[in-house]
């Protein structure tokens, strides 16, 4: 059976189209249910944020924004059900009311989780194949409903959590297992890309990764218990290491990692087989936007030695940041380009201030040529810390202080595990469920969105 269609609905071509401009939405989407060998809770942004029951207020929220484009996850692990086998009633419904409503849906068809039936997730051998198909067979059903898809959200965030760390399926660690997901991640983008083509010639790929933005600390940046006397000379070459790296999955999916480049022999040393990116070469695909995710507090880490190895700091570089992170993508790949995801953590006063600032910047960027065709705010909605699935442990990368960590942890509620950085206040009531509050900072998104420059 065909999807079906909202009524008289085109894709508008102004939509990142040259010399426009677009305001996008976010609506968080973390979506990892892990295999039953796999220790830990299902991460359901959808269903834990409760936009599962209220997802067409939502969708009516993020029009009156004056967001006419919407980031908008697919929950491949709950779509996809078995190889070979899709539930689309739930897309079905969703994706021809976004359309209807005016608004042009990105679709993110990973982010961060796989089927379950995919027993080493994005290790899997099976793992470029399975995404295939999925992505092949949604770019078919949903055509002129669904143009512009995200093959996979943060490859090098993903490739973090999932290869390196061991805290998402497959729990991989060490550089050994970072560089089998990365592997995995570039083979599975790239047949990704090359379904979604074929299925819909139209069809615009949206390339979202993370700003990689590391420095050596001192002992004035951050001042922690376990800081211990360092080597600074160490620190930089590994600051220098990371932020190196965050180009590498983005040479992976481009053909660019020959044996000319200077992480090839890097990635064999540590596991990768030479046919492999032999292969990655050959298959080269092309992206048509490329996202720029930056958080100005978040982003930018300090590197430290600690009592147990190097630990980063995250600290505020506010909208200098941002600049930096959009000039380097932009001077590395010279792709037109979109803030997929920025937003603040904090009051509504320091929310709005930094929809203000952030897209201050952009603008300063945009007059000065630099090819910058849209600005997302990410999430929308508050969002459940991923803690959440962990029992409160921390996830991240980067050190969160005890009471951070206890704030967040909770004793059953959702309410403490709450991340404050949406627009949209979510706020828990007597019943359980979440109402949605706007805040100043929705105003100020609105203000800017639907006033022409």
């Amino acid at each position: 059976m065909s999807a079906p269609r909202a009524a008289g609905v085109q894709t508008d071509g102004r939509v990142f189209a040259p010399g426009t401009f677009t305001f996008v939405a976010g609506i968080e989407d973390t979506c990892v249910y892990p295999p039953q060998h796999f220790a830990m809770a299902p991460l359901d942004e959808h269903e834990l944020t409760g936009h599962d029951d209220v997802w067409r207020e939502d969708l009516d929220i993020v029009a009156s924004l004056g967001a006419r484009g919407l980031r908008y996850g697919v929950d491949w692990p709950r779509v996809h059900v078995a190889p070979g086998v899709f539930d689309w009633a739930v897309l079905d419904e969703r994706l021809p009311y976004a359309a209807s409503i005016g608004i042009t849906v990105i679709a993110d068809l990973v982010h961060y989780g796989t089927p379950s039936w995919l027993a080493e997730s994005f290790a899997d051998p099976g793992y470029p194949a399975a995404i295939a198909s999925f992505a092949g067979a949604f770019a078919a059903r949903y055509a002129g409903v669904v143009d512009h898809v995200t093959p996979l959200n943060e490859p090098i965030t993903t490739a973090s959590f999932a290869g390196l760390r061991g805290v998402w399926p497959p729990a991989l660690t060490g550089w050994g297992g970072w560089t089998r997901v990365v592997l995995g991640i570039a083979a599975g983008f790239q047949q990704a890309v090359a379904a979604v083509r074929s299925a819909n010639p139209d069809v615009v790929v949206v390339h979202v990764e993370a700003s990689s933005l590391f420095t050596a600390g001192d002992g004035d940046a951050v001042v922690q218990a376990d800081v211990v006397a360092h080597d600074g000379a160490a620190l930089a070459a590994e600051a220098a290491l990371l932020e190196d790296l965050g180009w590498v999955p983005t040479d992976l999916v481009l053909g660019r990692v020959d044996e000319s480049h200077p992480f090839h022999a890097w990635l064999v040393g540590h596991g990768a087989d030479p046919a492999a990116l032999a292969d990655l070469v050959d298959g080269a695909v092309t992206i048509d936007l490329l996202g720029v995710n930056y958080y100005p507090d978040l982003s930018p880490r300090r590197l430290v030695s600690g009592a147990t190895g190097t630990v980063q700091h995250a600290y505020d570089r506010w909208s200098e940041g941002l600049v930096e992170s959009v000039t380097r993508f932009g001077a590395r790949y010279g792709v037109p380009m979109v803030v997929t995801e920025t937003s603040i953590e904090g009051s509504d006063a320091v929310r709005s201030a930094w929809v203000r600032d952030s897209m201050a910047a952009v603008r300063a960027l945009v007059d000065a040529g630099v090819d910058v065709r849209g600005w997302t705010w990410w999430p929308v909605f508050d969002f459940v810390d991923w803690s959440y699935a962990s029992g409160g442990r921390n996830v991240e990368e980067f050190a969160v202080s005890d009471d951070v960590v206890a704030e967040r942890s909770g004793t059953g509620s959702k309410t403490p595990y709450l991340r404050r950085m949406g627009l949209v206040r979510l706020e828990e009531q007597p019943d359980g469920t979440l109402a949605r509050v706007a805040t100043s900072a929705a105003e100020e998104y609105r203000g800017l969105a639907t006033v022409p420059r």
